[in-house]
């Protein structure tokens, strides 16, 4: 229930703990002793330290925690070195968000509450229709800091995503001072990357003030000359109206242009080794590989590996932007309000081979119906591009007033939004052998003609209505409840509107679903306690019941199921009157311990899990590409973190967290296991009692960091112990280490420039062999198949910073 208004301390705080306007008050705060603080009801940012201090269920990440990172990686790397908290990329950067992934506790990023300033990001999945990764969402030398709460969420975050827990990311204000600050880094694989950011200062005497920011990324494959590019501007002005209201605007432009990684499957990493990979830019060698001339065994893999993929990737460009109003109306009473948009435009590519280019073949060699895909003749060109569209508008507002009443803060909110929300699936032509270049796999796709098969196609609009009404009751100075309700009600309507006849291109071959789903709970409760017992003793609990309306998922989708992914109508209408959204309840209780010279906490937490859906994958394209859309029906977790930070001596901090969890499916669910050559099934499988896919029931994370007057260095160490792969688990990804190190030494004023400081980090110190992504083309149910994505090689990255 943690989190609550990005501006000041509301009712929406569950406990003591909640963030304040922490920017405009961090400057003023020196060294505060602990008993200082202690009751204070607020997070805390202490200037010479820079360390956020967290409280109750919800921990918060700092500067000084996002500065150990190299500008301008994810994010969630950081939020990834919280106990419980599992992230991966398969580029140090993670700039490829096909490749990244994160879970919390059990949760998946697609099942957490994410916001930018109050604004809903929703699903973190890659081209997803219903949210944007934060990685492109804001650049993140403009973030201030991240709360994560790891219970059930907040009851006032705007979220159809959230069902255990919550991300809320805050940008940071314009500087009052006019300046600009620079930074330019390298490193590894033709690695740069530019950040400016330009501050107006105070314009007026009312306090106007603005930043513009730019950032540009750009950094080749470890194992590949194919690059990733992604270029981001965002903005925000600052309008303070008298001394206790604001008005904020912001705007954030994004553009990625990104080569993926093949990826692998456990038998092709056997045979093949790490290093495998996509064949561009050598077309000739894709092009004789899907005429049928490769080496002797090429594809003798229970798997069933496409290595003979020219290339893939992906192109996409987000505009968000809005208008934040945080008014004091008087005393007592402050109103809230975000209106905001997103427009997404998303396209990824996968080469096809097998699947001929009926508009650069010569004629009578390849049929426009695909009949004689895989068939190859002198003349045809035996490939194409597959490209998945994506498209998405979402509008909406949240808007809640927030009452102070003796030792009372009441909060209620409304929030509403509409999406309107399109994906497509089509092939594009390739050329012939020396009769032009090939498509590129960030675009533009139609150098040869426009598109010649529509695998299927579908559009969707949805309208999302939640409220929120909660109250923080400070029953003693040291004992506070809050406690509360949201309601949520989802329609979303539309579906299938193109398909592919032939089957050649798809296995959607006769018109899918298309209907609408009303997805509602009128009562979704919350409850947190948080007593402070002693001076540096917390004690807290947690508990929510959370619900996700269904997805609006495309044909075959393996990371975003839900009822349109099915096959027809009437598979549809039944689910439609069969399933109903999943609910969970999550339950946390938890103690923390914070003196000047030790920080520690344990959280002891449980779940239960009502219908969740997941799908079995087979196949990653084209028309071998297949899901099975299941129902779980129960699942349960539990799980305990703990952690310790000691701080021995001035500048010298030490952390190490472990984490267990243990979850299992409790419902006999039967999946097939074998089939015959015409691809019945011979055998079942029996989900019940098996453990979810893709994250570690153990986790060690250990953080040492040292500065010395202007000199810092730390380093991290990461264990994630092995990982489930099929939903039957009957293969896993084996445990791993990964270590990072840095170090940065501040110079200070030099000449006109001002706080020059050079940064210097080594990603994977001790070049660790490990499997970062997994289920990017979803789990298979049993066995194994093309969907692991190797972690980076050993990489060094240097940057250098000044500010005038």
């Amino acid at each position: 229930m943690g989190g609550g208004s990005p501006h000041h301390t509301s009712a929406t705080a569950k406990h003591s703990g909640k963030a304040t306007a922490v920017g405009a008050r961090a400057a003023k705060l020196r060294k505060v002793s602990t008993k200082a603080l202690q009751g204070k009801g607020e997070e805390v940012l202490v200037s010479h330290t820079r360390r956020a201090i967290s409280h109750n269920s919800e921990n918060v990440i700092g500067r000084k925690e996002l500065d150990q990172q190299v500008p301008g990686q994810n994010i969630l790397k950081a939020v990834g070195q919280l106990p419980g908290v599992s992230y991966s990329s398969t580029d140090p950067l993670g700039i490829d968000t096909w490749g990244a992934s994160v879970y919390v506790r059990g949760f998946f990023q697609n099942q957490l509450g994410v916001t930018l300033d109050g604004v809903p990001l929703n699903d973190q999945t890659y081209t997803t229709t219903n949210g944007l990764n934060i990685a492109n969402a804001w650049i993140s030398d403009d973030i201030s800091r991240v709360s994560v709460s790891q219970g059930g969420g907040s009851l006032d975050v705007a979220s159809n995503t959230n069902l255990g827990g919550a991300m809320q990311f805050y940008t940071s204000d314009p500087k009052e001072k006019a300046g600009a600050t620079v930074s330019q880094g390298f490193g590894s694989y033709a690695m740069k990357r530019t950040y400016v950011r330009v501050d107006s200062g105070k314009l007026n005497s009312s306090g106007t003030r603005f930043y513009v920011a730019y950032s540009r990324d750009f950094e080749k494959k470890y194992d590949g000359p194919s690059p990733s590019f992604m270029q981001q501007v965002n903005a925000k002005l600052v309008q303070p109206i008298g001394d206790k209201s604001k008005i904020s605007a912001f705007f954030n432009w994004n553009n990625a242009e990104v080569y993926g990684y093949l990826d692998k499957s456990l038998g092709s990493l056997a045979k093949y080794g790490w290093r495998q990979e996509l064949m561009y830019p050598n077309y000739a060698k894709a092009f004789n590989y899907a005429a049928g001339n490769y080496p002797s065994g090429w594809d003798d893999l229970v798997s069933g590996n496409y290595t003979q993929l020219y290339d893939a990737g992906q192109s996409t460009q987000d505009y968000i932007g809005g208008i934040n109003f945080d008014m004091a109306l008087n005393d007592n009473l402050r109103w809230q309000s975000v209106l905001y948009a997103h427009r997404d435009i998303s396209n990824a590519t996968y080469s096809a081979p097998g699947v001929c280019s009926p508009g650069t073949s010569l004629p009578g060699t390849c049929a426009a119906d695909g009949s004689d895909n895989g068939s190859y003749v002198e003349g045809q060109v035996p490939l194409s591009e597959q490209v998945w569209m994506n498209r998405e508008m979402r509008e909406g507002f949240t808007s809640a007033l927030d009452y102070k009443i003796g030792r009372h803060n009441i909060n209620v909110g409304i929030w509403y939004e509409h999406n309107n929300s399109t994906a497509s699936t089509g092939y594009f032509n390739e050329p012939q052998l020396g009769q032009g270049s090939p498509l590129v796999t960030t675009g533009p796709y139609d150098v040869y003609g426009a598109e010649f098969a529509k695998g299927w196609a579908y559009r969707w609009h949805t309208n999302t209505f939640q409220f929120h009404a909660m109250d923080r009751w400070r029953i003693l100075d040291n004992l506070t409840a809050t406690y509360g309700f949201k309601s949520t009600v989802q329609q979303t309507g539309g579906g299938n509107i193109a398909w592919d006849p032939t089957g050649n291109y798809s296995g959607l071959n006769a018109q899918g679903p298309k209907g609408s789903i009303t997805s509602a709970a009128g009562f979704l409760p919350s409850v947190n306690l948080d007593w402070r017992f002693l001076p540096g003793h917390e004690l807290y609990f947690d508990f929510a019941e959370n619900m996700r309306p269904f997805n609006a998922s495309s044909y075959a989708s393996a990371t975003s199921p839900g009822p349109w992914m099915l096959q027809d109508q009437a598979a549809f209408r039944a689910a439609k009157k069969g399933l109903t959204p999943e609910r969970d309840f999550t339950y946390v209780l938890g103690y923390r311990y914070s003196s000047r010279f030790i920080t520690a906490g344990v959280d002891g937490y449980h779940s239960d899990n009502h219908n969740r859906l997941i799908s079995g994958a087979t196949g990653i394209g084209g028309a071998d590409q297949g899901a099975s859309l299941l129902n779980t029906r129960r699942a349960s977790q539990w799980g305990v973190d703990g952690v310790v930070t000691l701080v021995p001596i001035h500048g010298l901090a030490i952390t190490n967290s472990v984490s267990y969890n243990h979850f299992t499916y409790g419902h006999n669910l039967p999946i097939c296991n074998a089939t015959d050559d015409d691809g019945n099934c011979t055998g079942y499988g029996n989900l019940k009692g098996k453990k979810m896919a893709g994250y570690p029931s153990v986790m060690y994370k250990a953080n040492i960091s040292y500065t010395w007057h202007g000199a810092s260095t730390w380093m991290d160490v990461n264990y994630y112990s092995k990982r489930q792969y099929s939903l039957l688990n009957d293969t896993h990804v084996p445990a791993y280490w990964l270590a990072n190190l840095g170090a940065s030494y501040d110079f200070g004023d030099v000449g006109p420039l001002k706080g020059v400081k050079a940064s210097f980090m080594v990603y994977n110190l001790f070049n660790a062999k490990y499997i970062a992504m997994m289920g990017e083309n979803g789990f298979p149910a049993t066995g194994d198949m093309q969907s692991l994505e190797r972690g980076a090689v050993r990489e060094y990255f240097g940057t250098i910073k000044a500010s005038y």
